[in-house]
């Protein structure tokens, strides 16, 4: 089992903790990790983007020119694509980006970034995080002491010093326990939490292969 280092707020070393070895020292499968966040970013986008078609603009309601001895070609309506103004052949319509993906991949996954952040030594466990206040400055100190240059903090919402103290730093994210992903793992440098929340998110991922 991988040994981590456990700190206080102050960065020195104040213990030491095991976790699984199939959790945070697993095989780092990069195309799960590819599959994972294409689904992700997938299901960012709104899907809402519409353009209008020939039967939905407006206008155009009778024929714009007698069919013969005009010289020019036959037109039925000023609806028609080649128009300005005309409705759009073959357009965007509504629709929905989401892609599938089953929870065991979702889990190799979460498993694989994790894996992958642990072998970079770049997993910080702190023995409490308790900042006593709402101080941005504090918490940008604390994440500057394990040389973070973006870093995912991962903490309790409970825990609302913390919270909203990260929230205004804008290259530091918070997230909670459970709303851990492969995306924002991978878009940080840095993964800051408690071991208690790192043993927790252990003993989740190791409940969900029963």
């Amino acid at each position: 089992m991988p040994v981590f280092e456990v700190f206080n707020t102050e960065g020195k070393k104040v213990d030491e903790i095991s976790l699984s070895s199939e959790i945070f020292g697993g095989e780092v499968n990069q195309h799960v990790l590819w599959l994972v966040v294409k689904a992700q970013l997938a299901a960012r986008r709104a899907g809402t983007h519409k353009t209008k078609t020939r039967r939905e603009v407006a206008g155009g309601g009778r024929k714009p020119f007698k069919q013969k001895g005009t010289g020019g070609a036959r037109q039925g309506s000023r609806r028609a694509p080649h128009y300005v103004g005309g409705g759009v052949a073959f357009g965007t319509s509504p629709r929905s980006y989401v892609q599938g993906v089953n929870k065991k991949v979702r889990r190799v996954g979460l498993i694989s970034a994790l894996s992958l952040r642990a072998s970079e030594k770049k997993i910080v466990l702190l023995d409490d995080l308790n900042l006593g206040e709402v101080k941005t400055k504090k918490m940008a100190s604390l994440v500057e002491k394990f040389g973070a240059k973006k870093a995912l903090v991962v903490e309790a919402k409970e825990n609302t010093n913390v919270v909203l103290s990260t929230r205004n730093l804008a290259k530091h994210k918070w997230l909670p326990p459970e709303a851990v992903n492969v995306y924002d793992i991978l878009n940080h440098d840095t993964l800051i939490m408690q071991a208690s929340t790192a043993k927790a998110i252990e003993e989740r991922l190791t409940k969900s292969v029963r």
